[in-house]
Formats: C-alpha cells, structure tokens, sequence
C-alpha cells in the first residue's frame, strides 16, 4: 500500500513542478514497481505500455478528429463569428458572461477545450478591456465555460470526459438528463455568481483591466470578415445531432462535422492542409499525455496491494456511487487530466461496479453520469489543461487560482454531491 501511496505523492508533486507526464508516469511506475516486488522491466512493457496502448488504440481517433474540427472552427473564422454574435445578443458590458457563454456553446458542439481557449481568447480582451474586468478573472471564465459543466454534466456533450463511461457501464452520451442538467445548473449558475462577486471586489479596490505582455497580446479581429453566424453554427449542431439523435459514431459526426466546415468555407480552401496538420499535431501530445496517465493507473492496479485499495473504495459505506465518485474524483485530481483519471479509475473498478449496479438493480446511466461529473471536479495546480489556460492568457497561480479552484474544485464538488443524491434516490 505504501508503494502506491509515495508514487501518487511523487506523481502529484512532479506535475506540479511542470515535469512532463509522458516521462514521469513510467519512471513512477517503476519506482512502485519495484517496492511492490514486481519486475520493473516486465511491468514496463507489459502493464504500463498496454493500458497506454490499449487507451491510444480507443481514443486516439477521437482526439483526432476532435481537435481538427476543432482547429477548423478557429482557423475559418466560425468560431470567433459563433463568440461574436454570442456577444452582440448579450452585450459587450457584460462581459464575464459573454466570454462563458461562448466557450459553453463551442465546447458542448464538440470544439476541442483547448481550441476554445485559443479561438476566443482575443474577443475575450477585447470585452475584458471595453468593460474595464480584471484579466484576473479570464482563466476562471474559461474554465467555467469550457472545463466544467459542457465537458462532464450536460447531457450529450461529445466531449471525451462523457463518451469514456460508454465502454465500462453500455450507456449513451445522453445518459441521466436529470442528473446533468441539475449537475449543470449547479457548476454554470454557482461559478458565474461567483465571478460576479469577483469582478465586483476586485472593481471595488480598483483592480481593473491592464493590458497583457507583449508574448501574450492579440491582434484585433475584423468581425466584417469572419463567416455567417449561421452557417457557422450548422457543423456543431450536427456534431450533436448526429451523436446524439441518430446515434452515429462520435468518429462519424466529427468527419460529418468538418466535412461541412470545409463545404461552408470553401474559399479557404488552400488553409484546409495547414489547419488539418496542426490539428493532427496538437491531438498527439493530447492523446499521448492521457495515455501516460492511464499507463500509470494501470501498474497501480497491477499492484499485490491494489485489492485491499479496491476493498476499501469499495466498502465506503452508503451507496456505491459515492465510492465511484470518491475514486475517479482522486485519481483525476492526482494525474492532472479528467479523461486519464477517469481510465485509471474505470480501468481499475469499472467492472465492479458494473457487477453491482446488475446485481443489486442500480442504474447505469446513474454510474455513467456520475462518473462524468466527478471527472471534471479535479483541476489542482498541475491539471494540464489549467497550465495551458495560464500559458494563453499570461497569468500564473498566484493571479487566478483561487477563482480556478471555486468554479473548476469546489462548486463541481457540490454538483458532484447532488448528483450522487439524485441517482441515489432514483432521479435519473
């Protein structure tokens, strides 16, 4: 036990320093590895490559697909155009609100989180600079509105953090409604009254907007020459549609959705290469960071004392969903991804829990949605998305985490506990 305890400890610290998952997760699955008498070299190459394997064999197309979409929408212009014409309806005052809803939209149409980030960080200044906001709050505004209640709650999101579940529990992406959108609700209006608070205290000492460092300045956007709303809007909604009404392949509805990007945007043609190639790139290192993490859970569970763990998440009294979301919640706090965390978890008690929910009569879409939420409700210092967000926006720790940490930790825990209640008491 002891074995596992010091390599999560040394994962955890290591990440947070910025050491790099990819070399990390094997190096620690060697240390634990070795205090637990295994053989380090066979533990390498048949348990850590193989989950990492297994888990790059499953997702790697998504990830794909995913971020070229993603990458599409960006470099077409439609989804600065979909962020603009957000905040002409809201207008440009309220500005923590518009910058939210934008990335809510993007994300839940199936744009990569770190595309969102990207794609509307300049329309974000722009509203932050014209409403006098501190640039304090932007990580915590993108965060609510890409990493949080879209990635994990609403139902039929085709966000991984919600098609991961399908595997283990036989479930759909529009597992428990009930559950997500009350889980929803919970994370989008708690994180946004938040951030009002916020932006009114910090106005209050007169903590206002100041312009960004020259390595983290953007370029104005001609809103004349970005792409119709409206045809902008049609490739996520049938990324949704398609996934979830006519239950195709999140592989197919992410091809059906680029397909039109390209159809609707035709006269960019000679971008389409570039923007396809970097999407590629960038979905390497995404797919390649998770792998790692999977990899290390998967030695963890490898392990002679992983059983007596497994007994003791699995004897946490009341009802099992608390145990399952207690794990995942950990494990992705600990490896700095939601989707890595989540396989660790799955990979190691997924089918016990299947086991359960058949034999004792509990619902699956309750274990699915469940499993989702607790994900996202992880983001400590190393999370990996969160080192991007500060990387974009040239803040660190010390400016933001705290507003991280209420919208991305505590508010989801909440909305964890009141998911758990509702499949707990049959509200699905």
């Amino acid at each position: 036990m002891l074995s596992i305890l010091i390599g999560l400890v040394l994962l955890i610290i290591l990440a947070y320093l910025g050491w790099s998952i990819i070399w990390i997760a094997p190096l620690i699955s060697g240390i634990v590895a070795l205090m637990s008498g295994m053989d380090i070299l066979a533990t390498y190459r048949e348990t850590y490559m193989a989950g990492f394997v297994d888990f790059a064999k499953e997702w790697f197309p998504v990830f794909l697909l995913g971020a070229i979409f993603g990458k599409l929408m960006e470099d077409t212009g439609a989804a600065q155009s979909v962020a603009f014409s957000i905040t002409r309806v809201i207008g440009k005052t309220r500005a923590i609100l518009g910058v939210l809803i934008a990335a809510a939209v993007l994300t839940y149409g199936g744009v990569s989180l770190f595309v969102v980030v990207f794609a509307i960080y300049p329309l974000a200044v722009a509203l932050f600079r014209e409403a006098d906001i501190s640039r304090k709050l932007l990580p915590g505004t993108f965060a609510l509105g890409a990493f949080t209640f879209t990635m994990t709650a609403l139902p039929g999101t085709p966000q991984i953090q919600n098609l991961i579940p399908m595997d283990y529990y036989g479930t759909t992406p529009l597992a428990a409604p009930f559950m997500g959108i009350a889980s929803a609700i919970v994370m989008a209006v708690g994180g946004y009254l938040y951030l009002k608070w916020r932006e009114n205290r910090l106005t209050r000492k007169d903590d206002r907007f100041t312009e960004p460092q020259e390595e983290n300045a953007v370029e104005g956007v001609n809103e004349d020459e970005l792409p119709n709303v409206w045809l902008s809007l049609i490739p996520l909604f049938v990324v949704v549609l398609t996934l979830n009404v006519l239950n195709w392949s999140i592989i197919v509805s992410l091809i059906a959705g680029s397909l039109l990007l390209m159809l609707f945007n035709y006269k960019r043609y000679k971008q389409f290469s570039e923007s396809v190639n970097d999407g590629a790139k960038g979905s390497v290192m995404a797919v390649i960071n998770t792998s790692a993490a999977v990899g290390f859970g998967v030695v963890i569970t490898a392990t002679p004392a992983f059983d007596d763990l497994a007994g003791i998440l699995l004897g946490i009294p009341g009802h099992p969903l608390i145990s399952q979301a207690l794990s995942i919640q950990v494990m992705a706090a600990i490896t700095g991804s939601a989707g890595g965390g989540m396989g660790i978890g799955l990979e190691a008690l997924g089918e016990q829990y299947y086991q359960i929910a058949q034999e004792q009569g509990y619902n699956l879409d309750a274990f699915h949605r469940v499993a989702s939420v607790a994900s996202g409700a992880s983001i400590l210092p190393h999370n990996g998305a969160l080192l991007t967000l500060f990387a974009v926006t040239g803040l660190t720790h010390k400016d933001s985490y705290g507003d991280i940490a209420a919208v991305g930790l505590i508010i989801p825990t909440i909305a964890v506990i009141v998911a758990v209640i509702m499949g707990a008491i049959g509200i699905y």
